[in-house]
């Protein structure tokens, strides 16, 4: 039997969404409102979420492929990740790729369907004999009618110019969690440090993508916080990735966020960044597991399909065939239902 707490909860909700349709944005305390949805409230939170997905997005599904194109040794002590040379996770460790290797990456992310692709390396930020060498191919990307997108760490303004005049789209850059959190998972830098590289590259008029990780130990008032932050920024593109705790990480042997958890962030972001791209990446089908289909009903209107950068993910078509099951269609290509 349906309780008037539920009841009234569920209107709640409806009224929330009806506020942001309106053009109004939701306040902290209403974020946290929609956090604390369970039961038969949260199935009101994702149908809403959808509405919102729907009306800013339509049927559009934007997927994005990456490359680790430079893994390993980092010089940052980010207590999440592989890569870093401080931790002990067992991963291959490897210089800049060639640009034939790259470009071939790029060919394969184009035969899975995919609009955007993005160089990825790792370490507090790439050389300039790196940089030139991945700035070379940036119109080559572009020439197969992928959208060139890049994560090269924490680069400086003229360097970021010189990436938008070779033909870069977009930088990703994440903002990783909130600022109260961030002194939790990293002592290397700062997070004013992430939120200027960030402010750099949409100086430059690059496009920005920008999220973090969840399930890092952070509170739901830490996630709100992040997603206002990002909100503030006026990022274009929010990637969210789940927090696979990787052996040889400092993150090992924490639990696994439960799928409901993962759904209601997904959802609550959709909520407080209504016109942007949230964007789904590392994790989801660890956490998601079952529940992984329900991504879009969540909010999503975006995915990074293919491996992540030392995680497993799942294939182009595994991706294209779910965007298929649930009526919706690719931005690269007109792929729908049936």
């Amino acid at each position: 039997m349906i309780s008037e707490l539920d009841i009234s909860c569920s209107q709640e909700i409806k009224r929330l969404r009806e506020k942001i349709i309106s053009g109004s944005d939701i306040s902290r305390s209403e974020a946290l409102f929609l956090a604390e949805s369970s039961g038969l409230n949260l199935l009101d939170l994702l149908s809403s979420a959808n509405h919102l997905r729907e009306l800013y997005s339509g049927k559009h599904i934007d997927l994005c492929a990456i490359i680790n194109a430079k893994s390993g040794a980092c010089s940052e002590d980010c207590s999440y990740c592989a890569q870093s040379s401080k931790n002990k996770a067992q991963i291959p460790v490897y210089p800049l790729m060639s640009n034939d290797c790259i470009i071939e990456k790029a060919e394969e992310a184009k035969r899975g369907w995919v609009s955007r692709f993005s160089i990825v390396t790792s370490g507090r930020k790439v050389n300039q004999k790196e940089l030139k060498v991945i700035a070379s191919i940036l119109n080559d990307i572009r020439n197969m009618g992928l959208t060139p997108c890049a994560s090269l760490g924490m680069l400086s303004r003229d360097e970021l110019n010189f990436l938008k005049d070779s033909g870069l789209d977009r930088y990703h850059h994440n903002i990783e969690t909130s600022e109260s959190f961030y002194p939790n998972i990293c002592s290397t830098h700062t997070y004013s440090e992430r939120i200027r590289t960030i402010e750099s590259a949409q100086a430059c008029g690059l496009s920005v993508c920008s999220g973090g990780i969840l399930g890092m130990g952070e509170t739901w008032q830490d996630r709100i916080e992040m997603a206002f932050a990002l909100k503030e920024l006026n990022v274009d593109s929010t990637p969210i990735n789940f927090l696979i705790p990787i052996e040889g990480t400092p993150l090992f042997g924490r639990d696994l966020l439960h799928p409901f958890d993962a759904l209601r962030i997904i959802s609550l972001f959709r909520f407080i960044l209504p016109d942007k791209s949230i964007r789904i990446c590392g994790g989801r089908v660890q956490v998601l597991r079952e529940f992984h289909s329900l991504i879009f009903m969540a909010g999503a209107d975006s995915i990074l399909t293919g491996n992540y950068l030392t995680t497993t993910g799942r294939t182009f078509q595994n991706d294209i065939e779910l965007v298929r099951l649930h009526g919706l269609v690719s931005t690269s290509l007109n792929i729908t239902k049936g």
